[in-house]
C-alpha cells in the first residue's frame, strides 16, 4: 500500500497560512484556574523491575449501559496496556506482544483512541486502537461490553501483516521514524478512520479501518504534511530547533467527530485545526506555544537548545508552554464545547471553544489531595462529556509525569494518570457541563 501525498497541502504552501500581524498581538486575560484530584492509578515504572512501563496515553470507554463499568484503557509504551476501573485500580495488563507478521517484534504502545461500532463480522464491536511504534503499524483490541466487569476487558484482534505505515522496510522503521500520535475519526456509521502522526516528522496519515475473518485491519493511506518553517513578522523565517535530523513533530491528537476537524498538536509549534479528509480546507495554526518564533541554536553537547538572541520575545501564544500534548474535544449542545490541550512545559492545561475561532476561554492546573500528587508534565488526555460513574458532569483523564504520590520509589523513574471530575474545571473557569447523551456524536 503506497501512500497518497495530498495535493495542495505542501508545507511550503502551508505555512503561508500563518497571519504574521496576529503574532505581535496580546490577548486578553482568561481565566486560570486550579482544580483537584484524589484518584490517580498505580505507579509505572520505566526499568526493568517494572516492566520497562512508561504511560503516556489515556482513553475513556463508556459503557452504554451501565456507566459505572467504564473503563479507562491507556499505553504504557514497551508496557503494553493497562485498563483501569473508575476507582482507577488495575483491571489488566496486557503485555506489548510482537505484531502478527512475519518480521514482528514486540511493541511499544504509544497512543490510544476508542472505535464504536465497528462492524465484525455479524456483530459491532468498540475497539481500542493502539498506535505501535516498534512495529510502525496500528493495533487493535476488542473491549468486553461488560467492561469493568470482564474478567479480561481487551483481547487483540489485529490482522497479519499489516503494512507499515510510513517506513518502506523493515529496516527503516529500526529507526523509529514510525507511527507516533492516535486519533480514531468516524465520519458516518460503519465508516472508520485512524488519524496518525509520524515520530520525528511533521507528518500525518489516515487510514481506513477493515475487518475481515474476525479481525481488523487498514487500507487506504493518506499523507500530508504541516510546515516545518514559519514566516514571521519581522521578514525572518523561523524554523523550531530540534536535534539533527529530527522535524518538528506532532503526537496528541483529536477529531471533532461532529465538524470532521482535526485537532493536531505540534509540539514546540502549536495546536492546528485541520479539515478532515485532507485537503478539504486549508488547516490553520490556532494558537501557538509561548516561544513561537524565537530563534534557537542545538547544543550538541548539551542536547539543549538556547536562545541565540537571549532579548529574542518571539511571537507566540500565552497559553502554552512547548512541548504542547494531549489534545481533546468536550461536547457541548449544537457547535459548542471545548478543546483541551496540555501544556506540558508549565504543567498546565489550556481550554479553547470549539466554535467559531477556536477562542481561549481559560487554563488550569491540578492539585493533589487525599496523599494524590499534583499533576506535572502531562503527555496525553482524554475527556468525555458523559456521565461516567460518580463524574455526573464528565471526567477528564490526564497522564502525570513524574508520579511523586505517597509510595512511588523516590529512586525510579514514575508515571501514572489522574482522574478529574470535567464540573470540577467547569466551575473554575466558568464554563459550561453538557451530560446529555445526544450530545455525543459517538453514541448515535
Amino acid at each position: 500500500m503506497k501512500p497518497t501525498l495530498v495535493a495542495g497541502a505542501a508545507a511550503a504552501a502551508l505555512a503561508l497560512l500563518l497571519v504574521p500581524a496576529a503574532g505581535a498581538v496580546a490577548r486578553p486575560s482568561v481565566p486560570d484556574a486550579v482544580v483537584t484530584t484524589g484518584t490517580e492509578t498505580p505507579a509505572l515504572y520505566d526499568d526493568a523491575g517494572g516492566g520497562n512501563a512508561s504511560g503516556d496515553d489515556p482513553a475513556i470507554w463508556v459503557d452504554p449501559t451501565d456507566s459505572h463499568d467504564s473503563i479507562v484503557i491507556t499505553t504504557a509504551k514497551e508496557g503494553g496496556l493497562r485498563v483501569y476501573d473508575l476507582a482507577a485500580r488495575e483491571l489488566q495488563s496486557l503485555v506489548a506482544t510482537a505484531a502478527p507478521r512475519a518480521d514482528g517484534i514486540g511493541g511499544r504502545y504509544n497512543n490510544v483512541d476508542i472505535a464504536y461500532d465497528v462492524p465484525l463480522g455479524a456483530a459491532s464491536v468498540d475497539l481500542a486502537v493502539v498506535s505501535d511504534r516498534y512495529n510502525d503499524q496500528l493495533r487493535f483490541f476488542v473491549i468486553d461490553p461488560a467492561g469493568a466487569d470482564a474478567p479480561t476487558p481487551l483481547t487483540e484482534v489485529t490482522a497479519p501483516d499489516l503494512p507499515f505505515l510510513f517506513s518502506p522496510d523493515r529496516a527503516t522503521v529500526a529507526e523509529e521514524h514510525t507511527a507516533y500520535g492516535l486519533a480514531v475519526w468516524q465520519p458516518a456509521p460503519g465508516e472508520t478512520y485512524a488519524v496518525v502522526t509520524q515520530e520525528g516528522a511533521p507528518t500525518l496519515a489516515t487510514v481506513r479501518l477493515a475487518a475481515s475473518g474476525g479481525l481488523v485491519g487498514y487500507a487506504d493511506a493518506t499523507t500530508t504534511a504541516l510546515p516545518s518553517s514559519f514566516p514571521l513578522p519581522d521578514g525572518t523565517t523561523w524554523t523550531p530547533c530540534e536535534e539533527p535530523g529530527v522535524g518538528p513533530q506532532l503526537e496528541g491528537l483529536s477529531v471533532d467527530q461532529r465538524s470532521g476537524v482535526l485537532y493536531a498538536a505540534q509540539e514546540d509549534v502549536g495546536v492546528w485545526r485541520i479539515a478532515l479528509p485532507f485537503g478539504a480546507a486549508e488547516p490553520r495554526l490556532i494558537d501557538r506555544v509561548k516561544d513561537f518564533g524565537v530563534h534557537d541554536a542545538y547544543d550538541p553537547e548539551t542536547e539543549e537548545c538556547a536562545p541565540i538572541d537571549p532579548d529574542d520575545a518571539g511571537f507566540g501564544g500565552s497559553a502554552l508552554e512547548a512541548d504542547a500534548e494531549g489534545v481533546d474535544v468536550y461536547y457541548g449542545p449544537g457547535a459548542t464545547g471545548y478543546v483541551i490541550v496540555s501544556s506540558q512545559g508549565d504543567d498546565a492545561y489550556a481550554v479553547y471553544q470549539r466554535q467559531g475561532g477556536n477562542r481561549l476561554v481559560g487554563t488550569f492546573r491540578i492539585e493533589g489531595v487525599d496523599g494524590v500528587d499534583e499533576v506535572n508534565g502531562s503527555d496525553g488526555l482524554a475527556v468525555t462529556n458523559r456521565i461516567v460513574g460518580d463524574y455526573r458532569e464528565g471526567l477528564l483523564v490526564t497522564h502525570d509525569e513524574p508520579e511523586t504520590g505517597a509510595g512511588v520509589d523516590p529512586e525510579r523513574d514514575a508515571t501514572n494518570f489522574s482522574y478529574v471530575s470535567w464540573g470540577d474545571i467547569a466551575d473554575g473557569l466558568g464554563l459550561r457541563a453538557s451530560t446529555a447523551a445526544g450530545n455525543d456524536p459517538r453514541f448515535r
